[in-house]
């Protein structure tokens, strides 16, 4: 294992390299209404992996999206946050296909987009990333709940991913 030493403000912090692969499996999101949220998620085509419910305060639904290796989480009982404060990610090979699949199952889904960076603030600029750059053009939606949804174009990934 290699380590490369780096010195900020004259304290020297070790960075090595890691040696145990960690890997995303589940991000949750609060709902207000569990079978609401059920339904919109199977209706966009994720797989119903669990629905375990132990009494009326613990309920856990897992879903998948096609392609995935990561899942979400909602339920009772199991998150305290506000429904519609979670935001995610969601990679896509082609926006224009992902964005008219989920407008033809009902979804209101953004217009392509692409960020700008002004004055070192984040604008976004509608239409795709002038170069065409992977991991720079986007659309977003939300559930029912309000939980954020963001489709992130990527043709070629990043070396190393």
């Amino acid at each position: 294992m290699s380590t490369q030493q780096t010195e900020q403000d004259g304290a020297q912090d070790a960075v090595k390299e890691p040696t145990v692969d960690m890997k995303i499996e589940v991000h949750i999101i609060p709902v207000v209404d569990v079978d609401r949220a059920l339904r919109f998620y199977q209706s966009l085509g994720w797989r119903l992996d669990a629905d375990y419910e132990a009494g009326p305060e613990f309920r856990i639904v897992q879903l998948t999206p096609p392609g995935s290796e990561c899942s979400i989480h909602f339920g009772r009982g199991i998150i305290s946050a506000a429904p519609g404060s979670a935001k995610g990610y969601l990679v896509v090979f082609d926006l224009d296909q992902a964005r008219a699949d989920l407008a033809s199952r009902g979804v209101e889904v953004s217009k392509i987009f692409h960020n700008v960076y002004d004055t070192g603030a984040e604008v976004r600029v509608d239409g795709r990333d002038p170069d065409g750059r992977s991991y720079a053009s986007y659309a977003s939606f939300s559930d029912p709940d309000g939980n954020g949804w963001v489709l992130q174009e990527v043709k070629e990934r990043q070396p190393g991913r």
